[in-house]
């Protein structure tokens, strides 16, 4: 095992638990089961397709055996002048298969050919054997004995003759032919069409079940999961299933119903012929497996260094400016070259291995078949010995063998979209099994707004507390500040005020109602927050502040981006509310974006507001314009505020001073003053930095 597969694994799931892969294939079926009617449709179709397409060498058979070498068939010698009588040499015949029952015969003739010439043999023959002509007669050998007939050699117009009888059942059989092409055409389309557009709905199911599991995931679950992997899983990923469904499903389908048809025909036309070709089904069935047990191995590779790729390109792009700045261009290629490095090796990988095993295997195999049997049977039938079978058998034999070994060919070349297929559903259902939460549509009343911790302990990884027994009171209105070192916990309170995540003891109520009695989306209703670094989503700024809300009407976008301070903001803007947004809000400056968000968390008039270092990335003209709208909007709401510039809290209700995730002070600003503790040590430092900065 190389060192990419040791470090990664255990999240590739090399280990997992034997059966895994059919518990896979269950679920995959189970998806495909949603959309039975349409598969059945689909199958219904192939089965005609296939039943229509293998009926050709049958009438290949009937026009050789019956229309062409019947020639070769006995003639006798009659009075009746119908369609099916030949006259030559002043004497009309008719063939054996043409009289009725009971009807009177006259002598026996023969036509039989010899290389291109055919001659006429006014008399039976005793055996059939190696034909030649010498001196006029047709000599024929077996097994040491010979026969020898007067014969005469038919021209061109005297060949038409005999042959003139069979031309209307042989046009029949054209006709009927490609009448069963134009079937086939049109139900192989309709199957085609059919499978393929299930498929794309069992695909689009699948894609809205994975995003609707990323709403009901917890921010726990992306702390450890790059936005780029998850991508990939639900856009690459769920493409590859997507081949499973209208290439693998479509070729493995075709080829079982193609190879049994064939099996039947080839049982129909000779026992002896069809047991021989019964060795190719174990022998394709083991060849699966033996693929897929070496094959899954390198697709999670790829899979997983493919979701790598994906990661590491989404983390460059978004700190392309980061990269740049510190001229890690270099060491970022460096770093992408490993990946891809990896990504090639296993793809060569793959693909020595499916040279091996794909269509030159199969043709070998084919071949050798092909040869053993026509020279085992061709020769017997052309020497007329022991196990002769007719031209017509042998010709559709040997078409039916070629077309047996086609779908053999498709299978095995869709084994790799097979195993990539599996692999990518195995990351995809890991990702759908995660525990997760419904989001919930239930709705309750307005809060008042009295929050309550009640002895908090909180940790993001097991044995590293970072809230201890953290206890405080904020009172409907109040505004709570957080203050304290980077690390001590000021952010963590609020992501479990917000039940991004839940505490490991203790309990929180809202109202007196403990917040993890409620949906998380439930509690989140009447809540808002402003974050630090803001997202906005690529739009305009007025589907920004709304965020699609139908019940937010643009009288109330625009009151909100006034009521924060944003109408200069607005009127340097051409299209003002309706000027776009792209991904992020690049074209928007820091205050610009802050304000946005702003507005955003109070146009759903939350009962409890959240500030978390909301005004730290803006410049000091953009703060005190928010600072002054805060103060209107902050009326009737509890708030809690996160700011490392103290200066910003002193007006606040309560201020609570955290240090290594413990309250070590609480109290208004002047009460913290007087403590001459932690927060008046910070206070003056900030200040003594102004006055210096100053």
């Amino acid at each position: 095992m190389s060192e990419y597969e040791e470090e990664y694994g255990n999240e590739l799931g090399l280990d997992q638990a034997p059966g895994s892969k059919e518990r896979i294939i269950k679920r995959l079926i189970g998806y495909a089961a949603r959309f039975k009617r349409l598969f059945l449709v689909a199958l219904l179709m192939l089965a005609i397709a296939v039943c229509t397409d293998l009926a050709g060498p049958l009438i290949a058979k009937r026009i050789i055996d019956v229309h062409i070498s019947g020639i070769e068939k006995p003639w006798y010698e009659t009075s009746d002048s119908g369609s099916y009588s030949v006259l030559y040499d002043g004497k009309r015949y008719k063939r054996e298969d043409h009289w009725a029952p009971g009807e009177t015969r006259g002598g026996e003739v023969r036509v039989l050919q010899i290389d291109r010439a055919y001659y006429f043999i006014a008399s039976p023959v005793a055996w059939d054997g190696e034909r030649t002509v010498k001196d006029g007669s047709v000599i024929i050998a077996k097994g040491g004995q010979t026969a020898s007939y007067p014969s005469k050699q038919l021209n061109l117009e005297e060949l038409f003759g005999f042959y003139k009888p069979e031309l209307d059942g042989m046009l029949k059989l054209c006709l009927y032919y490609l009448g069963l092409v134009a079937v086939s055409a049109v139900f192989t389309y309709g199957q085609h069409y059919y499978l393929q557009s299930t498929a794309n709905r069992i695909i689009r199911l699948m894609r809205t079940d994975v995003f609707a599991q990323l709403n009901r995931l917890p921010i726990r679950y992306f702390d450890n999961l790059p936005a780029g992997k998850v991508v990939s899983r639900v856009t690459n990923d769920t493409e590859t299933i997507r081949d499973l469904y209208v290439n693998v499903l479509a070729n493995f389908f075709t080829g079982t119903i193609h190879m049994l048809g064939i099996f039947i025909a080839l049982f129909v036309l000779d026992a002896r012929l069809a047991a021989i070709c019964l060795f190719i089904i174990p022998a394709l069935a083991g060849w699966i497996y033996v693929y897929g047990r070496i094959a899954k191995k390198y697709n999670r590779m790829i899979r997983k260094t493919v979701s790598d790729i994906n990661g590491m390109i989404n983390e460059s792009i978004q700190g392309m400016t980061i990269i740049k700045a510190f001229r890690k261009e270099k060491r970022v290629q460096e770093q992408f070259e490993v990946h891809n490095t990896h990504l090639f090796a296993y793809q060569n990988k793959l693909l020595s291995l499916n040279s091996w095993t794909g269509y030159n295997l199969v043709g070998v195999i084919r071949n050798t078949a092909l040869a053993a049997l026509i020279w085992y049977f061709g020769g017997a039938s052309l020497s007329g010995g022991e196990g002769m079978v007719t031209l017509g058998v042998l010709y559709a034999f040997v078409d039916y063998l070629n077309r047996l070994f086609q779908p053999m060919v498709n299978i095995v070349n869709q084994l790799p979209n097979l195993e990539r297929a599996l692999v990518s559903a195995e990351r995809v259902f890991a990702l759908v099994d995660q525990e997760g939460e419904d989001v919930s549509d239930r709705r309750i009343a307005r809060y008042k707004g009295d929050v309550r911790f009640e002895d908090v302990f909180f940790s993001y990884k097991d044995n590293e507390p970072v809230l201890k027994g953290v206890s405080f009171a904020a009172r409907q209105g109040q505004t709570v500040a957080l203050v304290g070192h980077t690390g001590s916990g000021k952010s963590s309170i609020l992501n479990l005020l917000f039940r991004f995540y839940d505490p490991d003891r203790g309990r929180i109520t809202i109202d007196g109602t403990d917040t993890r009695t409620l949906p998380r989306q439930t509690i989140r209703q009447h809540m808002g927050i402003v974050l630090q670094d803001p997202f906005l989503f690529t739009g305009t700024i007025g589907s920004n502040v709304s965020l699609g809300d139908p019940a937010i009407s643009r009288e109330r976008i625009e009151k909100v981006l006034a009521d924060v301070g944003a109408g200069a903001m607005l009127k340097d803007l051409p299209l003002g509310i309706d000027e776009p947004v792209i991904e992020k809000g690049s074209t928007l400056s820091a205050g610009q974006r802050q304000l946005i968000s702003f507005a955003r968390a109070l146009a759903y008039d939350p009962a409890i507001l959240i500030l978390d270092e909301a005004t730290s990335n803006i410049d000091t003209e953009t703060e005190a314009v928010i600072q002054q709208a805060l103060d209107v909007v902050k009326q009737g709401r509890t708030t809690f505020v996160i700011a490392h510039r103290l200066s910003t809290v002193k007006n606040a209700d309560l201020i609570l001073v955290l240090d290594r995730g413990e309250i070590v002070e609480r109290g208004t600003h002047e009460q913290l003053m007087k403590l001459e503790g932690k927060y008046r040590q910070m206070y003056e430092i900030q200040l003594g930095k102004v006055a210096a900065g100053q």
